[in-house]
């Protein structure tokens, strides 16, 4: 028979075993897993380089449109400064004669006005 030291030897050896079939397991897994990984950078790789080609000519052609839209910009703007200044004018051309002609309608308003109270007056101081 065997003696208790053999026998621990022996369970030792045997949980020995099953440790390296584990580790040799976990082992090939890991080897797996990291072989897919490397694969899948791979396939990565090949897909991001005509994506960022893609991702440059969109910029490009979004700074070549900004450039455009700020040339519209500074056109509008300058047109509106024009506009204002037609307006201005407009004003000043319309606005001075139409206030003088109210003033002078006002006047020969007041005139008549005046005038017709005065042949009033005449007329009957003529009565009396």
């Amino acid at each position: 028979m065997l003696t208790a030291g053999e026998v621990a030897g022996l369970i030792v050896a045997v949980a020995w075993v099953v440790l390296v079939c584990f580790l040799a397991m976990v082992l090939v897994r890991l080897a797996r897993l990291l072989t897919e990984t490397t694969k899948m950078v791979s396939e990565l790789g090949e897909r991001v380089v005509p994506l960022l080609e893609d991702v440059t000519t969109t910029v490009s052609e979004a700074n070549r449109q900004l450039v455009a839209v700020e040339a519209i910009a500074v056109d509008v703007k300058q047109v509106s400064g024009h506009v204002a200044k037609v307006s201005d004018v407009a004003q000043t051309l319309v606005t001075g004669p139409l206030i003088k002609i109210a003033a002078l309608a006002h006047g020969v308003r007041q005139a008549l006005h005046v005038r017709g109270r005065s042949n009033l007056r005449m007329l009957e101081r003529r009565r009396r």
